[in-house]
């Protein structure tokens, strides 16, 4: 087995997006776990402790926005890296994304190739203080 590259938290309502993005990323030797939405991630992320987080912006409960937004509040997890994952592919949105602190913006429908160059690039990038 290879070298680990990195543990990946994948947040989608989507299960079926969530999936190929979980199976590209473990494939590629990323230790990749899971959420369904925003709220999820947020009780899971101490636990699970990623790297990268790759995160959807339309869910239900709390959207992409919102629980990027309590990452970068929160001093504990302001240093992983985010990766918002969207359809959503306006120069508004992305604006958005990167005023509130995101680390990279990727549209659906995405390339797996790019999604994997895009995370190993963020994984392997210092932690923001």
């Amino acid at each position: 087995m290879g070298e680990l590259l990195g543990r990946v938290l994948v947040v989608d309502d989507d299960e079926v997006i969530r999936q190929l993005i979980a199976v590209n990323l473990t494939l590629e030797g990323f230790e990749v776990e899971t959420a369904y939405d925003g709220q999820d991630c947020l009780d899971r992320v101490h636990d699970v402790d990623p790297d990268v987080i790759t995160l959807d912006v339309m869910m239900p409960r709390l959207d992409g926005w919102e629980t990027a937004t309590r990452l970068r509040e929160d001093p504990s997890t302001r240093h992983i890296k985010v990766m918002l994952i969207t359809a959503r592919a306006q120069k508004d949105d992305r604006r958005r994304g990167y005023d509130i602190g995101v680390d990279a913006y990727l549209t659906k429908p995405f390339d797996p190739a790019e999604l994997i160059q895009i995370v190993r690039d963020l994984a392997k990038s210092p932690g923001a203080l």
